[in-house]
């Protein structure tokens, strides 16, 4: 019950005091430049990588960004920067 007050007022407080979504809301901040980049925020860590994968954990389920070729460029606590061929990213809302 509480955790639901406290989302509808978050979202209140992002529509009328125009906040960003991202940082109030614990939601990832996803930046692709192309196919060749992808830099992701307030993710919640790897859950799995390889050449062809990488799946993140969220607040909220998981990221998913499949291709070829991927070198992780950058690995913050929150943060990651990704290279290769981008052919698809999946939000998956299972736990």
């Amino acid at each position: 019950m509480m955790a639901k007050w406290r989302q509808q007022v978050t979202k209140w407080l992002v529509e009328k005091l125009d906040l960003p979504a991202d940082a109030m809301m614990d939601l990832p901040r996803i930046t692709m430049i192309g196919q060749l980049h992808i830099y992701i925020e307030n993710h919640r860590g790897v859950m799995a990588f390889s050449r062809e994968e990488l799946k993140l954990r969220l607040k909220q389920g998981h990221l998913v960004i499949k291709g070829q070729d991927f070198v992780i460029k950058t690995i913050l606590p929150e943060e990651i920067l990704l290279e290769g061929t981008i052919e698809g990213v999946y939000y998956d809302k299972s736990t």
